[in-house]
């Protein structure tokens, strides 16, 4: 009890003092719009083109949230387009695998910057599809999914 009374006067003097709770959405739709600010009022920034694009949400504002994409951009996206994130993108060239396991055998490449729905993490691999194939891939080198 002592030790929650002492966190709560810390973080009452200490607002800006934070846990970080960044997590990752995806987005819904083939055409998402990005906006300057947080409502319909702001100027569209950008447009996704790519439905399951995993990004990474840093704030939130009733019902928009601001997020940011592998390559650093920003902007705020209404939730009515974003979902619970079931992909990644791979920051490095990597092999599929039949089995979680580097002794199986290898289905096919996987190149840097490739979008994966995943189905099942375990431990260090995720099970896998893109393209037709389905594997698993070690979970080094993915960007869009909290380990």
């Amino acid at each position: 009890m002592k030790k929650i009374l002492i966190l709560f006067f810390i973080l009452t003097i200490f607002p800006s003092f934070s846990i970080s709770d960044d997590y990752f959405l995806s987005l819904k739709k083939n055409k998402v719009n990005v906006r300057y600010g947080p409502g319909f009022d702001y100027e569209i920034k950008y447009i996704y083109r790519k439905v399951n694009l995993p990004v990474k949400v840093i704030d939130k504002k009733e019902n928009f949230r601001k997020i940011i994409d592998l390559k650093k951009n920003s902007g705020w996206i209404h939730i009515s387009q974003l979902k619970k994130s079931k992909s990644f993108i791979v920051t490095r060239n990597k092999i599929l695998f039949r089995k979680p396991t580097v002794f199986s055998k290898p289905i096919a490449r996987i190149q840097k910057g490739r979008l994966l729905q995943y189905k099942d993490c375990k431990k260090n691999w995720c099970n896998v599809k893109s393209a037709g194939f389905n594997g698993w891939v070690k979970t080094d080198s993915l960007w869009g999914k909290t380990q």
